[in-house]
């Protein structure tokens, strides 16, 4: 907000009753300043002062001054009446112009207050509405109507008056604002010419001076203080600038009286907005340097601490403190020995002071770096006045001493009112210090004390930001701080600290050094000692194993090679190197797999990037570290199954420790850019890995431990501990983390395909033919002893066809491989395998030949148990996402001499064929065709292929197959076609087995192998109206549809789709639809419907449909579709009714997605598919509506897909005309 100068006329009562609503309304809203010169546009409140007109208040000729500059004149009147306007107003207004124009002051406006009150009482007088106005703007205003301003009953609370006093304050805040701009503008201007005539003679700065901060003096009343501070710091600028020119050589005329002799030097002062007594004496060109300078900080001062920057004044305060000092002996100033000692110490205590009244302490706390200059400077000062004043001498002050004491107290003068109240002021500190030897000492540790502290903090803001030159000389204060209080370990990390900083001669790191060890070396007792970091002594760069996988049995020997970098410039011998060891406990039936960050260059080798300390890095143990998490299983004992899994961090207690930034002991202990850091010490009970009496050579070294390996458990190494005599070195937290594993694992038997010597060696276990499996045994813990053998439980879908020449090779890591023979023996249930003694953690492998059974599809047997009395597993072919071919799971239960339980292992098997069958129509003849293709990538030779019926043989299959062997290649495919006859009618339901001999190509026919492939046709009749023979177009007919279960479910499909009743019979729920797409067909009555068919063998269920024939003639049967129905409640059980089914016309099979999912199977093509083994597992899903799902290809057969219909046409009765002429 600015206050401007406005000179009011006119009628003075007028504007007085008017002046409260003025004064308060005109500051309310802002205005937006636009500057020349492209300077940016500000918004800013104008707050005027209302001065009465005098002629003597009018700005005289070369009057420079802002601060009372009238930069608006208003004229008031209230006038109505046309005799008094002719009378007496008009000549006072000429004389008021007149007065403004002689004085070329242009900025002026007339305000005509009009009120109904003042008409009333002048009504035979008053001139018509407005005419006033006009004759005054005829009158004064004929080319700036804008000039004369009409104010409506500004006391009536009224829109009119409201609307007239918002008009007046818009005009009047323009006026000002333009009128000040202009001025300012021309006032900037005539301070420019001034400064560019300084090279002429006769310039003087102090009047230039005066000149510029009057236009300090207006931006700071505007609140722009940044603006205000330009000012300051452009003839901070400029004055020095001479001062350095006249160190030069180019002396000016104006600097004489700044080379006075120096009288005063009682320091700053910025208790005051404006130190009038040295701006009074600069106005007079009588100031000092010591006063310039003074006051120029001062009014820096106080703008800084307006824009919030108190940090930037400790900043200018540290920088002017050394600019005076220097500037002082450019102008050979006269100056008492020990006068500018005292004014730095009173100027640094006073900025200190002044920024402590504008700050709180949490913010002085975290901003202690700004300070710590001030604080080391004062002490400084203080030391070298000490030494002055022989305050610091054994034999105390001499009278010289004392004479010296007397002049430079007097040179302080008198204390300043502002801190006469104030008990420890600079001024009464320093003439405290100054009177006796115990007063200084005092004030010198109080200073001290204050200065390590704020030097720490400044420490930590040079480590952060890189600056490793301040880091030194801050570091080497902070000793001789530490030395003089006697912190005797402070002092000692400090040192060691100093000793390894390259930044320093040799000779001083070697003094640093030595200081450390003479403390370490000195006689007494041992057993207590001083702890410091490890870091500022040496550095732990790498950590290797041997062996490398950092992971032995229990019982053998592992050794950890650490290289330590020493910081140190000489030898250093050390008593003891010792790691302390932390442990885990593994359990059998829990697996870790770590998943955090290891900076590993190779196998069982870890470096640790490590900052350099003397150059200002922050060591890789001071830095936030990562998150080190292990994957946790528990698996059962039995089958190794995963029973949970968990994820856990194993560096909580890195990433969970609180941290401090206003506390140096706060930070870890093992930063040795933190000296006061918190006490470190090796945890007691800690298990050790220890070296004794090593030397150190500066540089790298190569030191080796022998870790202890007798119990199984993880061990993790957590510290590190250098012992030389009385001090000791820690590193408290090795990070990344470190650890070996000493396991006790147990034995672990797995079988897996053996590829080498399969005919083809990326092909998988195929089923149907002989495949060599091996098995390995890793021992671990237990010793095969002689005698022990692996009982494998036999099964009839997969037999063991043992050897009497099967060798096993025993594998030792250290001593290479060992042949032994096998003894097998087999019975009916159990094949029995002496295994050869073998070591503990050895691996014992050797090989069996096994076939697994193709199932044909037939009847599921009954259960059976294996000698373990659990069920026997049953295999079950289903299809595998990433190969064509059908997959098998054979399980075989092994019984082990180390253990109680039967391990369960399993093997894949793949069917290499894939096969399905069609009937085919040729008039009344009929024809099975078998299509098998070779999904495998080896070539098979086919023999002896055949067709027949299950049970009695009631139809003649003949064979139109001429080959007796043939070649199947890898992914081809053979068609074999039989044709049917009869003699009666044909069955309603047709068994059929297909079977043929296979083996690998050029092997010999002892090798060949049998297939087979079960299938089953039936027959779904159509039956005419009653009383005909033969179906008739468009009468209704009987169509009966028979749906047959072939075979049991599995017991997966047993467990997934069936529901139990109550009489406990189970069952499941399909869909059919009777649809006709050829159009020759009509279904009368329901189409479609839900059945609960029984989960039985040869389970029938019967469902009679009206269909209408559309023609006549041998018509196809109607298209029958049969899904899975999947209802909504999954726990609601349906009563079996098979002789009724649910209607449901709202099931439609007749959806796109279903006609794609089952083109291929039997309800799209002519014949039936039937794959063994092809059948895909259906994914569960979450929905709670009813869906339908397609059966599988081959699941579903349709026995009349191929089927005909006689249908007769209808009777003719129509009458046909001839006409003959």
């Amino acid at each position: 907000m600015f206050c401007v100068f406005l000179l009011g006329a006119g009628d003075q009562e007028l504007f007085r009753s008017l002046y409260t609503t003025l004064a308060q309304q005109l500051p309310r809203e802002p205005m937006e300043w636009r500057r020349t010169y492209g300077r940016a546009p500000k918004m800013i409140h104008l707050e005027a002062n209302f001065v009465q007109f005098k002629e003597e208040l009018l700005p005289k000729e070369g009057n420079k001054a802002l601060l009372t500059f009238p930069f608006l004149h208003i004229y008031w009147t209230d006038c109505c009446d046309t005799e008094a306007y002719k009378g007496s107003v008009k000549e006072d207004m000429l004389r008021w112009q007149n007065s403004l124009r002689t004085h070329a002051s242009p900025d002026w406006v007339i305000i005509v207050v009009e009120s109904n009150d003042n008409k009333k009482k002048n009504k035979t007088n008053i001139l018509p509405r407005s005419s006033i106005v006009d004759k005054i703007r005829g009158d004064f205003c004929n080319k700036q109507n804008d000039r004369c301003v009409v104010l409506s009953d500004p006391l009536k609370d009224t829109s009119r008056s409201q609307e007239s006093w918002n008009s007046l304050l818009l005009k009047l805040r323009t006026l000002l604002l333009m009128s000040f701009t202009k001025n300012l503008g021309r006032f900037e201007d005539d301070m420019r010419t001034l400064r560019e005539k300084r090279t002429q003679p006769g310039w003087s700065f102090c009047e230039y001076f005066m000149v510029q901060e009057e236009l300090a003096f207006v931006f700071e009343m505007l609140q722009q203080f940044e603006d205000a501070l330009v000012q300051y710091d452009e003839l901070d600028a400029l004055f020095t600038q001479y001062v350095l020119n006249f160190g030069a050589g180019d002396t000016a005329n104006w600097l004489g009286s700044f080379c006075a002799p120096v009288r005063n030097w009682s320091g700053l002062l910025l208790r005051r907005p404006i130190d009038m007594e040295k701006r009074d004496g600069i106005q007079r060109g009588e100031a000092s340097l010591l006063d310039l300078r003074s006051y120029l900080f001062s009014r820096q001062c106080t703008l800084l601490i307006f824009l919030q920057r108190p940090w930037e004044v400790t900043l200018r305060a540290l920088e002017l403190l050394h600019n005076c000092v220097q500037e002082l002996r450019l102008l050979e100033v006269s100056v008492l020995e020990g006068a500018l000692d005292c004014w730095v110490f009173l100027s640094c205590l006073e900025v200190l002071h002044r920024i402590e009244g504008c700050c709180d302490q949490a913010q002085l706390a975290a901003n202690c770096s700004h300070t710590v200059g001030l604080w080391a400077y004062a002490t400084d000062k203080l030391k070298s006045l000490g030494e002055l004043c022989g305050l610091v001498s054994e034999k105390g002050p001499t009278s010289e001493d004392l004479n010296r004491t007397v002049d430079l107290l007097a040179g302080l003068g008198d204390e300043r009112p502002e801190t006469g109240e104030h008990l420890q002021s600079p001024y009464k500190k320093l003439k405290e210090a100054l009177s006796s030897v115990e007063a200084f000492e005092r004030h010198y540790l109080v200073s001290h004390t204050h200065s390590e502290n704020f030097l720490q903090e400044a420490l930590k803001s040079y480590v952060s930001e890189g600056w490793s030159l301040p880091v030194t000389h801050t570091r080497r204060q902070i000793a001789e701080c530490q030395k003089l209080l006697g912190r005797t370990e402070d002092y000692l990390q400090t040192s060691a600290l100093l000793a390894g900083d390259v930044n320093l001669s040799t000779e001083e790191r070697k003094h640093f050094c030595q200081e450390v060890l003479t403390y370490a070396g000195k006689p007494g007792d041992q057993s207590h000692k001083v702890t410091l970091s490890m870091s500022v002594f040496t550095e732990l760069t790498r950590l290797q194993f041997h062996p490398a996988k950092a992971s032995v049995h229990s019982g053998a020997v592992l050794q950890v090679e650490l290289t330590l970098r020493c910081l140190m410039p000489v030898s250093v011998h050390l008593q003891q190197l010792a790691a302390s060891i932390h442990f885990e406990v593994n359990h059998g039936d829990t697996l870790r797999r770590s998943k955090g960050h290891q900076r590993q260059t190779n196998q069982g080798t870890v470096e640790f990037s490590l900052g350099s300390s003397a150059t200002g890095g922050m060591p890789a143990s001071a830095l936030v570290p990562s998150l080190e998490l292990d994957e946790v299983q528990d698996r059962s004992p039995t089958d190794n199954s995963l029973n949970s899994t968990a994820v856990v961090c194993r560096n909580t207690h890195l990433l969970m420790r609180l941290h401090d930034s206003s506390s140096s002991s706060s930070s870890p202990p093992d930063t040795p850019n933190c000296i006061n850091a918190a006490p470190v010490a090796m945890k007691e009970g800690a298990q050790m890995l220890k070296v004794q009496d090593v030397t150190l050579e500066p540089g790298n070294n190569s030191i080796i431990l022998t870790a202890p390996v007798i119990k199984p458990r993880t061990y993790i190494l957590r510290q590190l501990c250098v012992t030389v005599g009385h001090v000791q070195f820690v590193l408290p937290h090795i990070y990344p983390s470190v650890q070996y594993d000493v396991y006790s694992q147990e034995p672990q038997l797995t079988v897996e395909p053996d590829i080498v010597v399969l005919f083809v060696s990326a092909e998988p276990l195929l089923a149907g033919l002989p495949q060599m499996v091996k098995f390995t045994l890793l021992t671990g813990h237990y010793a095969v002893k002689k005698g022990d053998a692996l009982q494998l439980s036999n099964t009839e879908t997969m037999p063991v066809f043992p050897s009497s020449s099967c060798s096993a090779c025993i594998l030792s890591p250290a001593d290479g491989t060992n042949i032994s023979l096998l003894s097998i023996q087999a019975s009916e249930k159990v094949t029995s395998i002496s295994l050869p003694p073998t070591p503990p953690y050895h691996t014992l492998e050797f090989q069996l030949q096994v076939l697994c059974i193709i199932p044909s599809g037939s009847q599921r047997l009954p259960n059976e148990r294996l000698t373990n009395g659990e069920v026997r597993h049953r295999p079950r072919s289903y299809s595998h996402p990433d190969t064509p071919m059908a997959a098998i799971d054979q399980r075989m239960s092994i019984d082990c001499p180390w253990s109680i339980y039967s391990t369960l292992l399993a093997l894949t098997f793949y069917i290499p064929f894939k096969t399905k069958h069609s009937l085919l129509s040729a008039g009344n003849r009929k024809y099975i065709q078998v299509w098998l293709r070779n999904v495998s990538d080896v070539n098979f030779t086919l023999a002896d292929v055949k067709l027949s019926e299950k049970q009695q043989a009631s139809l003649e299959l003949q064979s139109l197959n001429t080959k007796t062997q043939q070649l199947l290649c890898s992914r081809h495919s053979v068609f074999c076609l039989w044709e049917v006859r009869w003699k009666d009618d044909l069955p309603l339901c047709l068994q059929c087995v297909f079977s043929a001999n296979f083996s690998p190509l050029n092997q010999d026919v002892s090798a060949f192998k049998p297939f087979h492939y079960q299938f089953q046709l039936e027959r779904v009749p159509i039956f005419p109206p009653a009383g005909e023979q033969h179906c008739r177009s468009g009468l209704l007919c009987g169509l009966e549809v028979c749906i047959t279960r072939l075979t049991e479910p599995a017991e997966a499909e047993l467990a997934e789709d069936s529901k139990t009743d109550s009489d406990g019979l189970k069952t499941t729920k399909l869909m059919y639809e009777v649809a006709d797409s050829s159009s020759n067909w009509a279904v009368c009555g329901r189409s479609s419907g839900t059945v609960s068919m029984p989960m039985a063998a040869n389970a029938t269920h019967k469902v009679q449909i009206e269909v209408m024939p559309l023609f006549a003639g041998h018509l196809p049967f109607p298209k029958i579709k049969v899904l899975k129905y999947l209802p909504h409640t999954p726990s609601t059980t349906i009563q079996p009714d098979p002789d009724s089914c649910l209607e449901n016309d709202s099931l439609s099979l007749l959806d796109k997605t279903l006609e794609d999912q089952g083109d291929t199977a039997s309800i799209r093509s002519r014949g039936s598919i039937h794959s063994v083994g092809s059948n895909e597992h259906q994914q569960q899903r979450s929905s709670t509506m009813p869906r339908l799902e397609p059966f599988s290809p081959g699941q579903v057969f349709n026995h009349s897909q191929s089927q005909q219909v006689l249908v007769l046409p209808a009777a003719d009765d129509h009458i046909i005309e001839v006409n003959a002429t």
